[in-house]
């Protein structure tokens, strides 16, 4: 019985290496989309300049939050990374819309 105990409590490597992606999705990609979110939100708010990047800015301390939250609730890690990296797609397609479609 003490060896079916101690097996249970152990972890694989697969698993291991499961929450080490997650960790370091959930850091960089959240990152990543806060940043993207921070620009476009910058551009777009209908309010002062100062204004609308104190926003911005602000908001995207959720804006993270609710993307590691969002990594570590999916059932793998490879529908995180693609939900990830598709909202990234979509933010960047749109702060590229929102300053009207020209290199930087």
């Amino acid at each position: 019985m003490a060896s079916q105990g101690s097996a249970q409590g152990r972890t694989t490597a697969l698993e291991r290496a499961s929450v080490a992606g997650r960790v370091v999705l959930a850091a960089g990609g959240g990152y990543g989309i806060a940043a993207l979110a921070t620009a476009l939100l910058s551009l777009t708010l209908p309010m002062a300049r100062s204004e609308a990047v104190a926003t911005a800015t602000l908001l995207s301390f959720a804006v993270m939050a609710g993307i590691v939250v969002l990594v570590f609730a999916t059932r793998t890690l490879l529908r995180a990374l693609l939900t990830v990296a598709g909202t990234a797609l979509v933010l960047g397609a749109l702060l590229w819309l929102a300053m009207g479609g020209s290199a930087p």
